[in-house]
């Protein structure tokens, strides 16, 4: 595991759960109760100790200030709140998706040029298409005898 970023501890990254309740509380400017409160309504998933303590990441010290900039600022309620932060994650899921898809889209693509100057290259180039649409037919009349 790599550094996710300055400030972080050494092998950790943004989701790493490290920081107690307590300290959590003081980088997020809030109160360890509102954190437990915000964990209860699941506007937040701390990890747990193997004792049972929470632990916050980097990351959900970003949600908690983001859940709090969200009610204190734009006057959104705490269902609100969660509510926007379930789309924001599924926005978040979808072009992690619509990435993937439009990798494996180039990818295929790429497959089917290949193969078709592959067939290409198969052709006879004695042999040429005839539009028979656009052909000259020519005729000529039987000589009578």
């Amino acid at each position: 595991m790599t550094s996710g970023g300055p400030g972080l501890p050494p092998g950790t990254n943004m989701d790493s759960p490290v920081f107690v309740i307590s300290v959590a509380a003081e980088l997020a400017g809030l109160h360890a109760q509102t954190l437990r409160s915000y964990d209860r309504l699941g506007l937040v998933r701390p990890g747990r100790s193997a004792g049972g303590g929470r632990r916050y990441s980097p990351r959900d010290i970003a949600l908690l200030r983001e859940v709090q900039r969200l009610s204190q600022e734009e006057g959104v309620n705490l269902a609100g709140v969660k509510r926007i932060i379930e789309l924001e994650q599924l926005v978040d899921e979808l072009r992690a998706r619509l990435e993937e898809m439009a990798q494996e889209l180039d990818a295929a693509r790429a497959s089917a040029e290949q193969a078709a100057a592959s067939v290409h290259a198969s052709y006879r180039r004695d042999l040429v298409p005839v539009d028979r649409r656009q052909a000259l037919v020519v005729w000529k009349p039987k000589r009578r005898s």
